[in-house]
């Protein structure tokens, strides 16, 4: 049954739900107590039939307070690393150590951009999880701080859940937050109004979200949360935002409704779905009206239609498509190198293998190998 109203959640067949680093460390200190409830309603989900995912922040925050870290541990990415090192340690039994007391094994499973961003890999993570749910076991899930860059990371948790939802094939995300969900502008805001179903995550809606996380803790924000609904909403997946601050948060959610839902607009095959997931290009091919314009029709980006490249990249590359005002059109795998790119910008096929030295391909960016905004 398709997801569309928080107070259907539980009838998900498998859920990732994310808890932030605010909702789990209050001083430095683990927040106890809002563990032990969010895993007695982890457990209650789990006996209705749900197979949850759990994507945790927090080993960061956890990490600089035993090491007397300044900032959070975010002064340096060498602290925030040294801090994720030692804190990962202490989230893991903490979770094993909640989960444990309803007689539930949890496994710690940490990530990095590249193992959801390689083909490859994707489908190894996407098969750990697949036997890990199967035995009855609640992953705990996180990004792999202790040897992600500042360059080369997911940044922030909201996204990664999103694209751990779909390695794992879930049908919902929920997101933990200390607001009850996207507001129509600032909370803080006495005329604020709660938004409470969303279908697209079109420019509008992502202007009413604010700049900062509030608590000054993890890295998220309302701008990730939607950039993760965006990820959710082309594989067909249903993302939800709730209020995780009180007690039972997500058993009361549920039962109240409260929140923001974020409804699938499509449901891409699983390669599209990946693909559209995927958050870190190499390079920008601009193209022109006309280009646009067939490409709006499903044709294949070709090498006539190209105006500029940046970035340096091989072939099979991400990369974004962009308009001749830099408008995002979507993105996909390239068929030739940077060098290549350039070379044959504008050239109609004819004209290409003078440049090329070999036959030229099909196109730029084939149709099957590209997902549009």
């Amino acid at each position: 049954m398709a997801i569309t109203s928080i107070d259907q959640i539980g009838s998900a067949g498998r859920l990732v739900v994310k808890i932030g680093s605010a909702l789990l460390v209050e001083n430095g200190a683990p927040a106890l107590s809002r563990l032990a409830t969010l895993a007695k309603d982890i457990a209650k989900l789990g006996a209705g039939g749900t197979q949850i995912i759990v994507v945790s922040s927090g080993a960061i925050a956890l990490g600089a307070a035993k090491l007397g870290l300044p900032k959070g541990g975010r002064a340096s990415l060498a602290d925030a690393q040294a801090a994720a090192s030692v804190g990962q340690v202490a989230l893991a039994q903490l979770w094993g150590e909640a989960l444990g007391e309803h007689g539930i094994t949890a496994a710690q499973m940490l990530v990095t951009i590249g193992d959801l961003e390689d083909r490859r890999r994707y489908l190894n993570a996407a098969a750990t999880l697949d036997r890990l749910l199967e035995e009855g076991v609640v992953p705990v899930v996180n990004e792999n701080d202790s040897v992600a860059t500042e360059e080369i990371r997911f940044g922030d948790n909201d996204r990664l859940a999103a694209r751990v939802a779909q390695a794992a094939n879930a049908q919902g995300v929920l997101l933990l937050s200390d607001v009850d969900g996207l507001y129509d502008r600032a909370p803080s805001d006495p005329d604020a109004k709660l938004i409470e179903r969303v279908e697209g995550v079109t420019p509008e809606v992502i202007a009413m979200a604010g700049e900062e996380s509030g608590s000054g803790l993890g890295s998220g924000g309302m701008k990730a949360k939607l950039q993760a609904a965006r990820i959710a909403e082309r594989a067909g997946i249903t993302l939800a935002i709730i209020n995780g601050t009180g007690d039972h948060a997500i058993s009361g959610a549920i039962k109240s409704g409260r929140g923001t839902v974020f409804l699938p607009v499509r449901s891409d095959n699983a390669r599209k779905s990946w693909l559209g997931g995927r958050l870190a290009p190499e390079g920008v091919l601009t193209v022109d009206a006309g280009c646009v314009e067939a490409l709006s029709g499903g044709a294949s980006l070709l090498a006539a239609g190209l105006t500029e490249v940046e970035g340096e990249f091989d072939r099979g590359a991400l990369v974004s498509l962009h308009g001749p005002k830099g408008e995002r059109l979507g993105q996909g795998l390239v068929e030739y190198s940077a060098a290549e790119c350039r070379a044959i910008a504008g050239l109609k096929q004819g004209e290409q293998e003078a440049e090329l030295g070999y036959v030229p391909r099909a196109a730029v960016v084939h149709r099957d190998h590209m997902v549009h905004s």
